[in-house]
């Protein structure tokens, strides 16, 4: 990779990070009641994602749907089989408790996740019909739910009421 494939690729992590960083801010501003500095986080945060996709774009990490849907699958695959074990295993031997959760959560996530980029794989190259439907998140450890939001989360317990269409 050269340099500025090496930059690329820097430079597109950060700018991702930034984006994820300043809507947790406007998050946190809109909780304190303060709406215009939310709205000035949001605005970053879609700057952000703006030069990420750029670079990555840059980068050709941008291709078909079904090649987009194989990447998503191999690095969803990673994370529950590979990253979250590890990361899980870690917080426990250092008793952060809170770190275990998270990532604990996330890794039935990603597995979910996972499932659902596999099925809209092989329906699309069987040539089936792949239904529009909306996409219900749990607030708490990012559960997706198809078509409405269940009664309780089934990894958290969170009541489906707080479930936010995607």
């Amino acid at each position: 990779m050269s340099k500025a494939q090496d930059n690329l690729a820097a430079a597109f992590a950060g700018e991702a990070q930034a984006n994820r960083k300043y809507l947790a801010f406007a998050k946190k501003a809109e909780e304190e009641g303060k709406p215009e500095i939310a709205k000035l986080f949001r605005a970053a945060a879609e700057g952000e994602t703006v030069h990420a996709h750029n670079h990555l774009r840059n980068l050709g990490g941008v291709k078909t749907t079904t090649e987009n849907l194989q990447e998503a699958i191999k690095g969803e695959t990673y994370e529950f089989e590979k990253m979250y074990p590890e990361f899980i295993a870690g917080a426990q031997a250092e008793n952060e408790k809170g770190a275990e959760m998270s990532f604990e959560g996330a890794k039935k996530v990603e597995e979910i996740h996972q499932k659902m980029f596999e099925k809209a794989l092989e329906k699309l190259n069987a040539g089936e019909e792949i239904l529009d439907l909306d996409y219900y998140i749990c607030p708490v450890c990012g559960y997706p739910a198809a078509a409405h939001a269940p009664e309780k989360c089934p990894i958290c317990a969170t009541p489906g009421e707080k479930f936010y269409k995607a």
